[in-house]
């Protein structure tokens, strides 16, 4: 199967061999899912580079800079890191207990309620989000441009309903 443009990929091969292979079921949701998938593995690649020169693992990146957006002073109990990382509390106490040993961020206790922890990122870990997130936007930047901006938008609006349907649904 080839788009409006002609192009082809992996996954069109996909489909067409379920299909062929399975002529009782509908093979079609592969053709976004997949895609989504195979994109998702591609971006951690470039995301690890990016991050790289910095020493840092995605997820590092990822709780500091949601901590970073919060603006000063850079901070969320650990509950909202769930929510923010999609991950475990016990995995996001992990991550805190190793971005605590790496000095990228601190806890403290809650005054009034000892069962709630604050994260705080430091100096160090906001400044190395930052220059990590530069040079993210600038690999993200690279990878888009062969697309029309109002073909980004419409991608990322289309993007928007996909996810808002996941996270409707918890």
């Amino acid at each position: 199967m080839r788009n409006s443009d002609g192009v082809r990929d992996e996954v069109d091969g996909i489909v067409a061999a379920w299909g062929r292979e399975r002529t009782d079921f509908d093979p079609e949701p592969l053709s976004v899912f997949s895609r989504l998938l195979r994109l998702d593995r591609h971006i951690d690649r470039m995301r690890r580079q990016a991050f790289s020169k910095y020493g840092i693992e995605s997820w590092e990146f990822e709780m500091l800079a949601a901590l970073r957006r919060q603006g000063e002073p850079y901070r969320l109990t650990a509950g909202r890191l769930v929510q923010e990382t999609l991950v475990s509390s016990g995995t996001v106490t992990n991550r805190i207990d190793r971005m605590v040993t790496h000095g990228y961020a601190e806890r403290h206790p809650d005054r009034n309620d000892r069962r709630v922890v604050h994260v705080q990122a430091t100096a160090r870990g906001v400044e190395l989000v930052d220059a990590a997130m530069a040079d993210l936007l600038e690999a993200e930047q690279r990878k888009l441009e062969d697309m029309a901006a109002q073909d980004q938008r419409e991608l990322a609006d289309l993007l928007r309903q996909l996810l808002a349907h996941f996270e409707r649904e918890g």
